[in-house]
C-alpha cells in the first residue's frame, strides 16, 4: 500500500460502518423547493404563470413542486431514462394534469425558444459537457428569458471532490492525488470508478473561475450572482485566489441581455 493510501485511510471512517450525514435537503418531502427560494428570494413571483424547464429533473418532485408553485407549465429534462419513468410515475399519482407538466430526455424543436425561466439546480460540477449543457439550457428561452443557476461545492471548495460520505478532512482533492482519492474511495464504493469523472453522477472538476468562462463565452450575462462562503464569510468571494479554496455555493441569474433594475451582487 502506498503511504498516501495509507495516510488517507486512517483519516477516513472504517469501510464497514455508515457514510457520514450529508445534506438530504433535497430529498425530503415538502422541501423540493427549499434551496431554491433560499438562493432566489423572488423565486414564487419568477416562476408564477411562467413556463418553466427543470434542467436535471432527476425523480420529478422538483418539477411537480413548481407546478404546484404556480408555474403555468413545466417541462422536466434529464436524460436518465430510469429516473424519468419514476418522475411520469409520481406526477401521475399525484394527479398533475398532461397539460401543466412534461418529462422528457430531449425537448422536440418546436419548444425552443419559448421558455421564460430554465432551473438548473446542484447540476453543473456533475454535467460532463458543461458548455453544451449551458449552450442547451440558452436555447430554450425566448429572448427575455432568464436561466436560473445553483450548485455547490466547486471543485477547491472544502468538500469539492464530494468525498465527504466516507473522509470528513477538507480539500482531499488538493492533498491527495486523483488516484489516492478514487483507490482509497473503492473500499466505500463498488462502481469500477478510477476518474473523478467516473464516480456516481461525475464531477467535471468545476472551479468558480471555469464556471465563469463558460458562461461568459456562452453570450449570458449575470443579472445578479451569489456566491456564499464558508462559515459565511462573504467577503473572501471578492479575493481573486482565496475564493476558490472557500466558495461553498455559486447562485446566478443569467439573461440574454442586459435589463434595468437587475438586483445587486451579493
Amino acid at each position: 500500500m502506498r503511504i498516501a493510501e495509507a495516510v488517507l485511510r486512517a483519516l477516513s471512517r472504517k469501510p464497514d460502518s455508515s457514510d457520514y450525514n450529508q445534506d438530504s435537503e433535497r430529498e425530503a418531502r415538502g422541501t423540493e423547493l427549499s434551496l431554491l427560494q433560499r438562493e432566489f428570494p423572488q423565486l414564487t413571483a419568477l416562476v408564477k404563470g411562467k413556463r418553466i424547464v427543470d434542467f436535471g429533473c432527476g425523480t420529478g418532485r422538483q418539477s411537480i413542486a413548481l407546478v404546484m408553485e404556480g408555474a403555468s407549465y413545466v417541462y422536466g429534462v434529464d436524460t436518465n431514462a430510469h429516473t424519468l419513468t419514476k418522475a411520469k410515475r409520481l406526477a401521475w399519482e399525484m394527479g398533475i394534469p398532461h397539460n401543466r407538466l412534461t418529462f422528457t430526455e430531449h425537448p422536440p424543436s418546436d419548444v425552443i425558444g419559448t421558455f421564460d425561466v430554465v432551473i438548473s439546480q446542484n447540476s453543473m460540477e456533475h454535467f460532463p459537457d458543461p458548455i453544451r449543457a449551458v449552450t442547451e439550457m440558452k436555447r430554450l428561452i425566448h429572448q427575455r428569458g432568464i436561466i436560473l443557476i445553483t450548485f455547490g461545492p466547486p471543485w477547491f471548495a472544502p468538500y469539492g471532490s464530494h468525498m465527504h460520505f466516507f473522509c470528513k478532512v477538507p480539500w482531499l482533492n488538493i492533498l491527495f492525488s486523483e488516484r489516492t482519492v478514487i483507490t482509497v474511495r473503492a473500499l466505500y464504493r463498488n462502481d469500477g470508478a478510477t476518474r473523478y469523472e467516473d464516480v456516481e453522477s461525475g464531477l467535471n472538476k468545476m472551479t468558480i473561475q471555469k464556471f465563469e468562462k463558460i458562461i461568459s463565452q456562452g453570450g449570458l450575462l449575470m443579472q445578479y450572482k451569489r456566491y456564499s462562503c464558508v462559515k459565511g464569510q462573504n467577503w473572501m468571494s471578492r479575493l481573486p485566489f482565496l475564493r476558490e479554496l472557500f466558495v461553498n455555493h455559486i447562485s446566478c441569474v443569467l439573461a440574454l441581455e442586459k435589463r434595468r433594475g437587475a438586483p445587486p451582487d451579493r
